[in-house]
């Protein structure tokens, strides 16, 4: 059988593993950072009937501008965008490629964090970006200072702040995003694709005026409980939309995907309804866990980065044959769950609780 090592595949992807996360049938699925409350019979209703209308006109392309999408996301987001301010694609990774695609390649560096997202360097690779990783602090938070060191260190044409950070969920600050701005000059994207989770902190969006080299990465698939519809976004600069439609596929988001997400940001106070409620079993999952003995990591996010495992791919497998999956990422001592519903969350709890104290 031919393998990877049989074709001429371009040098920087060699040795390279695609992006992953175990896909099992399981009664309680927490391992990838998804919405698990159900979306609302009548938002369902509406977006059924947005479908319908829509396939009516599939001999057709879609719209290559989206602009009733674009139109909806600007209201969304507020603080006065226009849909000239606002880009869309299928999926958040699909906007960060095409960020990669307009200001990397080759010649041209991404720099971010670790640990954070593990499909920047994939991204990267991809688009023959050069990665500069840069490792955070024991207690994973930024500092103004430090980032500036690294910047003016490593002189990317690209840098990533992923805030609230994933896998760690650590919170970003405002003054972080700035100090990052004014120590570069090249793109600064900021990767909130866990933003509305954060009740303490205001989008990065706010700091846009003026900033032309500022992007804020957003998406559906969190909060949203869309990640089946592939829809993330961005906000920037009109200048930098029109970088990225020199990349884009033509028609790349399609009729449908366009009527299902448009429907649902009309319905944005009953989809975000569930946001609350996943705080609040986040820090209900963290207080038990703390009380367990377990190390848990601050988070604005809806999943919490937990340490004090003995043997993390033990304790993994152990839940994950209880028929509860939640990540191992490979940070010494540590496992990923993500916040779901009231009964899930007692679930992990009470998994965890019966194998034992923090260490053991």
């Amino acid at each position: 059988m031919t393998s990877l090592s049989d074709l001429p595949l371009r040098a920087n992807l060699v040795g390279k593993l695609p992006y992953g996360a175990p896909q099992d049938p399981v009664p309680i699925s927490l391992n990838v950072n998804e919405n698990t409350h159900p979306i609302p019979e009548g938002v369902l209703t509406d977006i059924v009937a947005a479908l319908t209308d829509a396939v009516r006109g599939v001999n057709r392309y879609p719209d290559r501008e989206f602009t009733e999408l674009r139109r909806a996301l600007a209201g969304y987001l507020g603080f006065g965008l226009a849909p000239e301010h606002v880009w869309a694609a299928n999926g958040s990774n699909e906007v960060l490629q095409q960020i990669l695609q307009a200001f990397g390649g080759p010649g041209r560096t991404l720099l971010s964090f670790t640990p954070t997202y593990s499909m920047y360097p994939l991204l990267a690779a991809g688009t023959d970006t050069g990665w500069i990783p840069v490792e955070r602090p024991a207690d994973y938070a930024l500092t103004p200072e430090a980032v500036v060191s690294a910047l003016r260190e490593h002189r990317p044409d690209i840098a990533i702040l992923c805030g609230p950070n994933n896998p760690t969920g650590t919170p970003l600050d405002r003054e972080v995003v700035l100090a990052a701005y004014d120590a570069f000059d090249g793109i600064l994207i900021v990767d909130e694709a866990y933003q509305e989770f954060d009740a303490e902190r205001e989008s990065s969006i706010a700091l846009l005026p003026g900033r032309h080299r500022l992007l804020v990465s957003r998406t559906m698939s969190k909060a949203f409980a869309f990640a089946g519809v592939r829809l993330g976004y961005l906000a920037a600069d009109p200048a930098v939309i029109d970088a990225l439609r020199l990349v884009r596929l033509p028609y790349h988001l399609s009729a449908l995907t366009q009527a299902a997400a448009t429907a649902a940001v009309r319905h944005a106070d009953e989809m975000l309804a569930t946001v609350a409620d996943i705080r609040a079993q986040r820090d209900r999952l963290a207080a038990a866990l703390s009380e367990l003995g377990y190390l848990v990591h601050p988070s604005g996010a809806n999943f919490l980065l937990v340490g004090g495992f003995a043997d993390p791919e033990a304790t993994f497998e152990a839940l994950r044959a209880q028929g509860i999956l939640i990540r191992n990422l490979g940070i010494d001592g540590h496992l990923r769950i993500t916040a779901g519903t009231e009964s899930e969350t007692t679930a992990v709890i009470e998994a965890i609780a019966a194998l034992g104290v923090a260490g053991a």
